[in-house]
């Protein structure tokens, strides 16, 4: 595990020292971006280009635009600065941020392509309401970035929205704890248990809004079954022209109906990904434990190694052991030298594992204090988005009760 310690100094240490000493780009720790720049992905481009493998390929960019907030409270309008970014290289940020800090649940991004979606609705990532639903994500995504209390300091951040030329880089770590945090492993569960109730919702969200379509679309046909009837009766013509167009406003409202609910499904969508970003932190946690393990393990096997030096007893089988009964014990200097050196060792070994703890420890309080926040978050953001989809649905019901009492009236007027 130090190599893989290594590998993640070495890869973000040029970030790490280029951010730190231009001043030009220093934001106040502690403080939310959002009160110093108004941010916005204000629009999408397609474009065509070449890959790293020299093939030609259409992808989708988007517009980040920034201004002061000094400026608009003194009046002023200066022009936006502004730049494009492609959705990888929100990928590589979000990426970044979890690598860099650990403890924090941080936001997920929109959909990269689309999940969960009924029939009307296009899977394409390159559909224009796709892509606008995406822009919106990652907008949303930006700001709340921007807002929250640790993210939103973070120079590299701050580079992505004001520097072209920004790099980043993604980190991966494998591992296996013996002794796991018991209530790391029950939110790592609770972050898989929501991402299946959340999936199962979309999934039954996405069949009712075909049905539903269904239903509508079929009042379309009535509406236009008494338009045709409506001709070629004298005495009723009237009431089936009236009872016809009120059929054909009921099947044409549901296409706003769907698309108001397109909306809930993106917030659902949102929490979504955001049960990865819980999983995230339990397995970061996971990677400080294993660590911590792997120090206490080597301090373990050094004392006992210096246990066996002292008193000269093997008390496990090992090449050692073997070796000392083939060729003769050591000489006294030689054991004394090794004892030194373990001793060095043993040493070096406590302050690791002081170290280890000391990590531990802070990334729990960390951890847990930003996972209480964003249990915060999300029951206020789902609790407001279910009341008013729930509020949305009566207002259709309403509607189309409506609808059918007017229809109702023309029938008992002929």
């Amino acid at each position: 595990m130090v190599q893989v310690r290594d590998v993640n100094e070495r890869l973000l240490a040029f970030f790490f020292f280029w951010k730190w000493m231009n001043p030009l780009y220093m934001v106040e720790k502690g403080t939310s971006l959002l009160k110093k720049m108004e941010i916005s992905v204000a629009e999408a481009e397609k474009r065509t280009g070449k890959n790293a493998v020299n093939m030609q390929e259409t992808y989708t960019v988007y517009l980040i635009e920034t201004r002061p907030v000094d400026a608009a409270s003194e009046g002023t309008n200066p022009v936006p600065d502004s730049l494009w970014r492609r959705y990888s290289e929100f990928e590589l940020l979000r990426n970044y941020l979890l690598v860099t800090y650990p403890f924090a649940v941080v936001p997920p991004l929109p959909e990269k392509r689309a999940e969960f979606v009924w029939h009307k609705l296009s899977a394409d990532n390159m559909d224009p309401d796709f892509v606008e639903r995406r822009r919106v994500g990652l907008e949303n995504f930006l700001l709340r970035v921007a807002s929250h209390p640790a993210l939103s300091s973070d120079k590299i951040f701050y580079l992505f929205l004001t520097e072209a030329d920004s790099r980043l880089k993604a980190l991966n770590a494998t591992f296996r704890v013996k002794n796991p945090d018991k209530r790391f492993v029950e939110m790592k569960h609770y972050g898989d248990e929501l991402q299946s109730v959340i999936s199962q919702l979309l999934r039954v969200r996405a069949r009712a809004a075909d049905r539903l379509y269904g239903v509508y679309k079929v009042h379309g046909n009535y509406g236009r079954v008494f338009s045709e009837w409506s001709a070629i009766e004298k005495e009723m013509g009237d009431g089936l022209q009236s009872a016809g167009h009120h059929m054909d406003a009921y099947a044409a409202s549901v296409d706003d109906i769907l698309e108001e609910e397109e909306h809930y499904a993106d917030q659902l969508k949102e929490y979504l990904f955001y049960s990865d970003a819980l999983r995230t932190v339990c397995r970061k946690h996971e990677l400080t434990q294993y660590e911590l393990e792997m120090a206490v393990q080597d301090l373990t096997s050094k004392k006992q190694q210096r246990e066996e030096l002292a008193t000269g007893t093997i008390r496990t089988f090992s090449l050692k052991g073997m070796t000392s009964k083939l060729f003769g014990q050591e000489t006294p200097e030689q054991r004394e030298a090794k004892l030194k050196m373990l001793e060095t060792q043993i040493e070096e070994g406590e302050e690791l594992v002081k170290e280890r703890n000391s990590e531990c420890d802070e990334f729990v309080k960390s951890a847990w204090v930003d996972i209480e926040r964003f249990k915060e978050q999300k029951d206020h953001d789902l609790r407001e988005s279910l009341i008013s989809y729930a509020i949305m649905q009566i207002s259709m019901c309403k509607k189309g009760i409506q609808v059918w009492n007017n229809a109702k009236e023309c029938f008992n007027k002929m």
